[in-house]
C-alpha cells in the first residue's frame, strides 16, 4: 500500500493564528503562565488512582480487570494531562521544579513515561508534521501494516504504548537515553517495587492496564484520533468539546493548546470564549466514542490520514 500523507500547504497554521489573536484580544496575555493550583489536583488524582488500586487487588482478577477498563482508564488519562501541565512548566515557575513533579505525577502510569514524554511531546510542538521528528505521527511501516482494516485499526489502537515507544528509534539526532531518562527509569523501579511489596501484583497490574486501556482501545482513545487526524478539508488540529473534559482536565481543547501552549488547562475554556471567532468556524468533536468506532469502520481513514509538512513530507503524499 502506497504512502499517502496528507500534504499541508504552507507553514503550521497556529503561529500565525496565536498572532491574529493576540493582536486582536491582547487580554489574552492575562491568561498566559503558571496554575500552581494544578499540584493539588495532582496529588487528588493520584491518592485517587492509588486507593483504587490499593482496592482493586483485593477483586477477582476479572473485576480487576473491568474496574481498570470502567474507572482507572479514566484516571490514567487525567493523569497525563496533567504530566502534560508539568511537561509544558505550567505549574510551578522553574523548569526543574516541573520536571520533578512531573516525575512523581507519572508513577501510577508504571511506566517511566515522564522524561521521554517531555523529550517527544515539545518535539511535536516544535515539528508539527514531521514524519521524523513528530513522534505522534504514524512512522511508514504502521500505515502500510495496518492498511483500512477495522480489525488492524483495532488492534493497533491496543497497541498504543507500543507503538509510541517505537517512533523515537526514527528520530535522527535525537538520543534515545539522558541522564534524566535513566533517573526517571529507576525512580519508577522503585516505586513499582513498592506497589507490588506493599500492596501486590495485582495493584500494580491494575495500575498497568489502567494506563494501557487510556492510550489504546478505548472510548478514551478516540482522544488520540481527535487531536490531528484531517477529517475536515484543510485543517490540521482539532478540539474535543464533549462532557469528558471535566474528568480530564480540558484534554480535548487540543487547536487553544497548540494555539496558545503557555496557557494552562483550567483557562483554555476562557481563551476559545474570548477568541471565539478563531474557532467557531473550526470542525471539533462531541464524542470520543464515537469518533472511535467512526475510525475502526470507515476503511477511508487509515493512519495517514493526516497532514504532514511539505518540507519533510515523504515521497508520496496528496494534496489536502
Amino acid at each position: 500500500m502506497p504512502m499517502a500523507y496528507l500534504l499541508a500547504e504552507g507553514h503550521e497554521p497556529h503561529a500565525e493564528r496565536r498572532r491574529a489573536i493576540l493582536r486582536a484580544h491582547p487580554e489574552i496575555r492575562d491568561l498566559l503562565g503558571p496554575e500552581p493550583r494544578t499540584f493539588w489536583c495532582i496529588a487528588l488524582v493520584w491518592l485517587a488512582q492509588m486507593a483504587a488500586a490499593a482496592l482493586a487487588a483485593q477483586l477477582p482478577v476479572w473485576a480487576m480487570v473491568l474496574a481498570a477498563y470502567c474507572v482507572g482508564a479514566v484516571v490514567a488519562l487525567a493523569l497525563w494531562t496533567l504530566l502534560h501541565e508539568c511537561t509544558h512548566d505550567l505549574v510551578f515557575g522553574t523548569v526543574r521544579a516541573n520536571r520533578m513533579l512531573g516525575l512523581v505525577a507519572s508513577l501510577p502510569l508504571v511506566l517511566p513515561v515522564a522524561e521521554s514524554f517531555r523529550k517527544y511531546h515539545l518535539l511535536h510542538h516544535r515539528h508539527p508534521g514531521d514524519p521524523v521528528l513528530d513522534g505522534d505521527v504514524a512512522s511508514a511501516w504502521e500505515c502500510r501494516l495496518v492498511g483500512n482494516s477495522a480489525w488492524r485499526k483495532a488492534l493497533w489502537l491496543m497497541a498504543g504504548p507500543l507503538m509510541q515507544s517505537l517512533r523515537p528509534g526514527r528520530m535522527t539526532g535525537v538520543p534515545l537515553a539522558d541522564r534524566a531518562m535513566v533517573t526517571n527509569l529507576l525512580a519508577q523501579l522503585v516505586f513499582d517495587l513498592a506497589v507490588v511489596a506493599l500492596l501486590g501484583w495485582q495493584a500494580l497490574a491494575y495500575l498497568f492496564l489502567a494506563n494501557c486501556f487510556a492510550l489504546g482501545l478505548h472510548p478514551l482513545g478516540g482522544r488520540w484520533i481527535q487531536e490531528h487526524y484531517a477529517l475536515a478539508p484543510g485543517q490540521e488540529t482539532f478540539s474535543y468539546y464533549g462532557p469528558m473534559n471535566r474528568a480530564v482536565f480540558n484534554a480535548g481543547y487540543h487547536v487553544e493548546h497548540h494555539d496558545m501552549p503557555r496557557i494552562p488547562w483550567n483557562r483554555l475554556p476562557r481563551l476559545r470564549v474570548t477568541a471565539s471567532e478563531f474557532y467557531d468556524g473550526l470542525y471539533a468533536h462531541r464524542s470520543w466514542s464515537a469518533l472511535l468506532l467512526r475510525f475502526i469502520t470507515d476503511p477511508a481513514i487509515t493512519l495517514e490520514s493526516r497532514m504532514v509538512r511539505p518540507a519533510n513530507a515523504p515521497n508520496e503524499v496528496r494534496p489536502a
